[in-house]
């Protein structure tokens, strides 16, 4: 049996969850990431939530447009490492190595299997370490990596070789 605090939060979601979205679709570029900004909306509430919870539209919008600028202030900052890390690649490698064309390839990969993928090989994880910071199953993991796996090696050129067989150990 829910809580009253439990069935305010569920009447308040229901009743504003499609107009937070809107509002964060119309910022983002995918329907993915508004959808996630606008769960993240509720859990601020949820998180917040007291005998005085505040709730009405304009706050829960104001809650959401800061969410949306700190979206867009970490993908800029992913964006400058991504950007700084091809940098040092060209200088130590040049343009056509294949330190560079792993670069190039993982700035081509969804944002969640450049992670995962920057955790296995990068922070050297395993498996179960890897599920334990993205708070997943150990079979999640490794049906994410296997899938970041793939999708880097179609991201990558032909003359790398070596690299699509290294990803597959």
């Amino acid at each position: 049996m829910l809580s009253e605090r439990e069935l305010a939060f569920v009447a308040i979601h229901k009743d504003c969850y499609p107009r937070v979205y809107r509002f964060v679709r119309r910022r983002v570029e995918s329907a993915e990431m508004a959808e996630e900004l606008a769960a993240d909306v509720f859990r601020v509430v949820w998180q917040k939530w007291d005998d005085n919870a505040r709730t009405d539209p304009a706050w829960l919008l104001t809650v959401a447009r800061n969410l949306v600028g700190n979206a867009y202030r970490s993908r800029d900052r992913q964006q400058a490492l991504q950007d700084k890390l091809r940098a040092t690649a060209l200088l130590s490698y040049g343009g056509d190595s294949e330190n560079t064309a792993v670069q190039d390839a993982m700035a081509q990969l969804r944002d969640k299997d450049r992670e995962i993928l920057q955790l296995a090989y990068w922070d050297e994880l395993g498996t179960a370490e890897i599920a334990v910071v993205l708070q997943c199953s150990d079979s999640a993991a490794k049906v994410r990596l296997h899938r970041a796996r793939a999708a880097l090696r179609k991201q990558m050129p032909a003359f790398a070789t070596p690299i699509n067989q290294t990803l597959e150990a």
